[in-house]
């Protein structure tokens, strides 16, 4: 990081018609003298919690030998995570009671009760559940940021209707509970994600939004005034940093516009939205690259990624696997189901590896965003054939700053998986007693 004498607010922004461009952090927005001690002392906090359906190909998710110890060879469906094997720990023997205490709907209860650890009710009139512990974060760090969250997904959002077991399929749609009765819906459209980041923050007129669209321009030709100002006002690295995030923004929405003209070319509006690619690898990368850029410029530091919904029936022949996710998940331990369910399992993981390399490339202060950023990833299933909700599949992946100890497979006696929670929420600045069914912060895993 170079320390200049010249202050830029942290908060600043470019400002078009229809469109305000947050921007990453640059050297200039650290005053003078003070850019190291700030920067070491108070790193940006994040958290993004990945969900995946339909449980686990067990045998192909933790280590050959269930002892703890080093990971000195990453299991099959962790492989796309070898590079950074110095930043994920392993965590064995968490389980969700408060999932095994409610009757029917196993897929229902593992989605429902994720981060709140807490048994919900269906009612005619209303559902209830309990505030998650992404949105309990996301409460206190709203002030710091635009958005207190982003709840991003690759299926349907819909949270109406009854789903698994009969129940609301608000909990199977979502793991993010803003109140007891708000579930939080997941938006899997890159164009929404994009517009609600980028296209017309801060202004309300739709009209301008709608006409710089129907004109196929940047969204960087509309804030060219305030960014030619910028660059004048910033030094020579900074300059790069805003170049290449423009770059980003630029292939974003090219990405964008290719995956709407082959949305509406190919396929009936009415049965997929323009904006959504076909391809799975594709959209993931689409939404996850919109992620990285929203933490790049702290527009948010909370987020929920669902890689699929429960009971999610989608095949993945991409990878030669034409079944169903839902029926190869109930594999019966036939050694051939179980091997297709993994390489669902590792493409999944695939997708979440090129997440952490994004971060893990992008320079903030005299790190990079991944330093700053802890994910949680799993499922509230292990054995999908059996619906088992304990030693369930859990993960933790952050840099330096996180506090994180990688590099480790770690076992516990049964606990609570809100107790990890715990250990999470008190990492990010905000420590609690209780969180559902838990029994106290788990530790080990982060050093707080």
């Amino acid at each position: 990081m170079i320390v200049t004498r010249k202050h830029i607010p942290r908060r600043t922004v470019l400002r078009g018609i229809g469109a305000t461009l947050a921007l990453p952090l640059l050297d200039g927005m650290v005053p003078a003298l003070t850019a190291v001690a700030r920067t070491a002392a108070a790193p940006v906090r994040r958290l993004g919690v990945m969900y995946v359906p339909n449980g686990m190909s067990m045998p192909y998710w933790y280590p050959r030998d269930l002892s703890e110890g080093a990971l000195v060879d990453m299991p099959p469906i962790l492989r796309p995570l070898d590079a950074f094997r110095d930043r994920v720990v392993l965590c064995g023997g968490l389980a969700t009671e408060s999932a095994r205490l409610l009757r029917g709907g196993d897929h229902i209860k593992s989605s429902g009760t994720f981060l709140t650890g807490t048994p919900f009710e269906d009612r005619s009139a209303q559902v209830r559940a309990a505030v998650s512990m992404d949105q309990i974060a996301a409460a206190e760090l709203a002030q710091d940021t635009q958005l207190a969250s982003l709840e991003l997904g690759m299926e349907d959002p819909g949270l109406l209707g009854s789903c698994d077991g009969g129940l609301s399929c608000a909990y199977t749609n979502t793991i993010a509970w803003r109140t007891p009765t708000t579930p939080l819906p997941v938006e899997n459209d890159p164009r929404a994600v994009f517009e609600r980041l980028f296209g017309a923050a801060g202004s309300t007129d739709a009209d301008a939004r709608r006409m710089r669209q129907s004109i196929d321009r940047s969204i960087l030709d509309f804030v060219n005034g305030d960014a030619q100002d910028l660059r004048r006002a910033v030094g020579p690295e900074d300059q790069v940093k805003i170049e290449e995030y423009f770059d980003a923004i630029r292939d974003i929405e090219r990405r964008l516009r290719l995956a709407e003209q082959q949305s509406l070319e190919a396929l009936p509006a009415i049965d997929q939205p323009a904006g959504i690619p076909s391809d799975y690898a594709e959209h993931a990368v689409l939404l996850m690259d919109l992620l990285a850029l929203a933490y790049q410029t702290d527009m948010t530091r909370i987020c929920t990624f669902m890689m699929g919904r429960e009971v999610s029936n989608r095949p993945y022949p991409e990878i030669g696997v034409s079944d169903s996710h839902h029926p190869v998940s109930h594999h019966q331990d036939e050694p051939a189901k179980l091997e297709r369910l993994s390489k669902i399992n590792e493409y999944h993981m695939q997708q979440f590896a090129h997440l952490v390399g994004k971060l893990a490339a992008t320079p903030e202060g005299d790190g990079t965003l991944l330093d700053h950023t802890l994910f949680l990833y799993g499922t509230g299933i292990s054995d999908s054939n059996t619906h088992f909700h304990d030693d369930l599949p859990i993960m933790l992946v952050g840099g330096s700053g996180t506090g994180i100890r990688g590099g480790r497979y770690v076992r516990y006696p049964k606990q609570p998986l809100t107790n990890l929670h715990l250990a999470i929420l008190e990492k990010l600045g905000f420590p609690m007693e209780k969180l559902g069914d838990s029994t106290g912060r788990l530790p080990g895993v982060l050093d707080v």
